[in-house]
This record gives structure tokens, C-alpha cells and sequence, in this order.
């Protein structure tokens, strides 16, 4: 394993730190002793322990504040992915990335770590026990994919020990967890109006689901084993709950925590497939004369109906990951958290 070199400075800047995974990267940066910067568009929550600046990911001049007298840079801002703005998937993950890298190295500082996606390397067809070996997705489920693989590539391409300046990117999968504002919420809304009864296949293949505090425990070992002459630098690393479930064995889990049904109905996935493609072709051709956003998407089909988890034997061999909170404690926590949303008995 390599060697675990804590900063000896331990100041570091979270850009994206008032975000769901990044509010949970703050906390546990805190209770490790860092001092902690926070980079963001919007200050998100008080601790009058982190000092907070307020700017655009694309502005250098904004950036640079925040970056004085840092070790380490957390880069984990990203628009939602369940957002369809282009332009701003674009903007924030390609076009600020490189404005990150360059404030970076400006101000001195000397490792970059990067919320990047396992996604990267998938093309809605069945991965099981991926390695980040495997390419890049020559044909990438959403475009909000295409640009966080651009943001990789450049990340890594960044990397320059000569220089003192390295990079390492973190491919975390299907991020949950208390205070996320996406999946559950989603799942409870979409329960409540009744389009929850429906499961995608056979109801039998195996996703990664990671609870954010196993994220941001890989994001955290990841910053004290890079060095420059550490097997961390330059590599995508992906990191789970190394505890892969079903899909929709894990969707029941969370419904019935919170008192709704579980689907209980199969459509095979071929046919959920080629409907989502039929409608996605159809609100296209209706899209100039009606504004439509469609739930029932090919992409959803495919994360929902295939078999998509990821080896994190490399985490492990280079800087001894293992997740903190098993899966069954992980979706207890969460559905404690989301209490707020049960449906009364």
C-alpha cells in the first residue's frame, strides 16, 4: 500500500462545499482538524468554523481567494444530473474545471482531488465488478456523463508531479444518504403520485448504491495517500459500499422505511427500453409546439434495468479503503433522516 502522507499544512478549499456531498465532506474535514475554505455560489449553511467565499467556478479572480495558503482542493461542484441544462453541465463541469486547474496552480496548491462519477465508463449496458480500466463511454448515457468525462480527462491530464501539482479523481456511484435533495425526495414524489408500482426487468440486477459518508471517506484517504510519488497520482478511483444490491430490492428498502408500497408489477426491460425510446423520439417532435419533460427515459431505463457496480479493488491496494457504514446501516440512517417525508399511516 502506498504511503499515507497527511498534510503538514491540513488548510484546505471544498469548491461546491454548500452542495449535499460537499456540506458532508465539510463536517468530517472538521472533525479530522483540517481548517477548512468553502468555495461556492451560495454560502448554504452558518459554522463559524469555515470560512466561506462566495463566486463563480468559471472566474479565477473569484477563485483565488479562497485557494491562498491551501494544501489540498476538494473539487466537488456539479450541477444536478437530473437537470437538462447543457449549457450549464458544460460551463460548470468542463469550462470551470479548467479555471479551477489553473487558479490551482497559481496559488500553490498541491493536490486536487475531484468528484468524478463511475458513470464515466458506462454506456447502459451490463458492467459487473467494472475496473477503471475499462475506457471511457464511447457513447455516454446523458450528456451531463459526456461533460464529467471531459472534466476527468482534463483533471488527470492536469496532473504534474515535476511540479509539485497532482491529481486524483474519485468515481463515487449512486450517492445517498441524509440531506440529499435528489434520489429519495424523487423516489418519495414519484411514489405518491402513483408511477411507483412498476419495476424495470427482472428485478435481479445488481447496482452500486454508496452512502455519502463512504464517499467522502475515499475523497478523504484519497488526499492524505497523494503525493507526488504516490500510485494515486494521475488514477480514477472508484469507491462504493463495495456491497452491490438490486436495483429495486434497494428502491422497496427505502419506500417501505417510509411507508409507501413497493412496485410490485415487472415490465420486461426490453419493452421499458424501446417505449422510452418511442416517447423520447415523440416529445421531440413535439417539442416546438409543447415544452415536455419526460421521467420515462431511456437513460433511466438503463440505470434501472441493468446490472452496473464497480470494483474497488484498487481503492483498497493503494490507500486501504473500506467502507465506514455497511449498506443495511446506511439505509436505516437515511430513512431516519428522511422521517419528514413518511406517509402517514
Amino acid at each position: 500500500m502506498a504511503t499515507r502522507i497527511r498534510p503538514a499544512s491540513k488548510k484546505c478549499t471544498v469548491i461546491g462545499g454548500s452542495g449535499f456531498l460537499g456540506q458532508h465532506m465539510v463536517e468530517r474535514l472538521l472533525d479530522k482538524g483540517y481548517s477548512v475554505n468553502v468555495f461556492d455560489m451560495r454560502q448554504g449553511f452558518e459554522n463559524e468554523r469555515v470560512h466561506f467565499f462566495i463566486g463563480d467556478l468559471c472566474s479565477k479572480k473569484d477563485l483565488l481567494p479562497a485557494l491562498q495558503g491551501v494544501n489540498v482542493v476538494f473539487h466537488c461542484a456539479s450541477p444536478a444530473p437530473s437537470s437538462d441544462n447543457k449549457e450549464l453541465f458544460y460551463r460548470v463541469n468542463y469550462t470551470g474545471t479548467r479555471t479551477v486547474l489553473q487558479a490551482c496552480k497559481e496559488a500553490g496548491v498541491q493536490k486536487l482531488v475531484l468528484t468524478s462519477s463511475a458513470s464515466v465508463i458506462f454506456e447502459g449496458k451490463d458492467i459487473k465488478n467494472g475496473s477503471e480500466d475499462l475506457p471511457y463511454a464511447k457513447k455516454p448515457i446523458d450528456y451531463y456523463t459526456e461533460t464529467k468525462i471531459l472534466q476527468e480527462k482534463e483533471v488527470l491530464g492536469a496532473n504534474d508531479p515535476a511540479n509539485n501539482f497532482v491529481t486524483v479523481a474519485i468515481r463515487p456511484h449512486g450517492i445517498f444518504g441524509p440531506r440529499d435533495p435528489q434520489l429519495v425526495p424523487i423516489m418519495v414524489e414519484t411514489a405518491k403520485s402513483g408511477k411507483m408500482k412498476f419495476m424495470i426487468g427482472n428485478g435481479k440486477n445488481l447496482v452500486d448504491f454508496t452512502f455519502v459518508e463512504n464517499v467522502v471517506h475515499g475523497h478523504i484517504l484519497a488526499a492524505e495517500y497523494l503525493h507526488k510519488d504516490s500510485p494515486l497520482s494521475g488514477k480514477a478511483y472508484h469507491i462504493t459500499n463495495d456491497d452491490p444490491i438490486p436495483f429495486w430490492t434497494f428502491i422497496s428498502r427505502v419506500l417501505i422505511g417510509l411507508n409507501y408500497e413497493a412496485p410490485k408489477y415487472k415490465i420486461p426491460f426490453v419493452l421499458a427500453y424501446y417505449l422510452a425510446v418511442f416517447l423520447s423520439i415523440l416529445v421531440m417532435i413535439l417539442s416546438p409546439l409543447v415544452k415536455i419533460k419526460p421521467t420515462f427515459t431511456p437513460m433511466r431505463v438503463a440505470l434501472a434495468g441493468t446490472y452496473h457496480y464497480y470494483s474497488c479493488e484498487r481503492a483498497k491496494k493503494d490507500m486501504g479503503y473500506k467502507p465506514v457504514v455497511s449498506m443495511d446501516k446506511a439505509v436505516e440512517k437515511t430513512v431516519q433522516s428522511y422521517a419528514h417525508l413518511k406517509k402517514a399511516s
